[in-house]
């Protein structure tokens, strides 16, 4: 239990490293979890999740459901976009991430009541291309923890709320080079505070740089693809503990396409460093794709289940 709540209510360490919230760290949706976490410089559906200005280049709205499964608990996310031509890509979202409900008991092991934790956030999405090679967006979010509890309790009720933006750009320098530049600020805001109490830490601010780069597109005949991505993280409030991202999702088809994705985290500050692994397929409207982290390590020691995005386009 004291893992589930390291990463839901603000941490209560002594040095000035620690931080709240914690639970917006988690990968959400099967592309990103497939390219182990490198989605600062790619196009996506599930961008809301990640760097809000890959859906600046989506060509038309979508609805998108993402189920995941971490060892903290089951996260369950929807995203709806709109794609207004001359305006650009404006969407909202939700994730609740369940810890799960666990029994209070007293010393002779008898069942007293019960505690649930949860964490939920809201975003609302707004993204834009302003030229052929410059996309920016921007997240607004609203985050909330809760403990509740049901029959005898020694804790009670327990809450915390903040909100959150995320600023991020896509740039391509060089126009007749596939190459993509991403820079992400992801978690910008007050800190995360129990309401009516005094414990509060800040949220877990990151910037994320990204690189990039489609390998074959324009070496071949045939509607295929292979893009390789890499990215550094740092927390924003002490710069010196990088963590890096590395993908690759080789993409068959034109209009129906097959996607096979792989990554790998290293040197994340929580010790989950290890492979990923992804298919997905689009079909006419409708796209499926599913992935699964083979790191160990986290709060527990344990490989992270299958995560599972649904989408349409309209």
């Amino acid at each position: 239990m004291l893992m589930l709540l390291a990463l839901a209510l603000p941490l209560t360490a002594q040095d000035s490293t620690s931080e709240g919230a914690l639970f917006l760290l988690l990968p959400s949706g099967a592309q990103g979890v497939g390219l182990g976490r490198a989605m600062t410089a790619m196009t996506s559906p599930e961008a809301a999740f990640w760097n809000p200005a890959g859906l600046a280049s989506l060509d038309r709205g979508r609805a998108t459901v993402l189920r995941g499964e971490h060892v903290a608990g089951e996260a369950t996310g929807f995203a709806g976009v709109h794609v207004q031509q001359g305006l650009g890509t404006f969407g909202m979202a939700y994730q609740l991430l369940d810890l799960g409900t666990f029994p209070n008991t007293d010393d002779l092991g008898n069942v007293l009541g019960s505690t649930t934790f949860r964490n939920h956030q809201a975003i609302l999405s707004a993204a834009r291309a302003f030229t052929e090679g410059f996309r920016a967006g921007a997240n607004v979010k609203v985050i909330r923890f809760r403990q509740s509890c049901r029959g005898q309790c020694p804790d009670g009720g327990v809450s915390a709320t903040s909100w959150a933006l995320d600023l991020g750009t896509q740039l391509q320098p060089l126009r007749d080079t596939p190459l993509t530049i991403g820079v992400l600020l992801a978690h910008l805001g007050p800190d995360f505070r129990i309401d009516d109490g005094d414990q509060a830490d800040p949220l877990p601010a990151r910037v994320r740089v990204a690189v990039a780069y489609e390998l074959i597109a324009d070496r071949v005949e045939e509607d295929l693809s292979l893009t390789v991505t890499f990215e550094a993280e740092d927390r924003l409030r002490h710069l010196g503990e990088l963590s890096f991202y590395f993908g690759s999702e080789f993409v068959a088809g034109d209009a129906d396409q097959v996607f096979l994705r792989g990554g790998y985290v290293m040197g994340d500050r929580n010790d989950v460093d290890g492979a990923a692994v992804g298919f997905g397929v689009r079909y006419e409207r409708f796209e499926l794709g599913i992935a699964r982290s083979l790191a160990r390590g986290g709060p527990v020691s344990a490989s992270e289940p299958v995560h599972v995005t649904l989408g349409v386009a309209f």
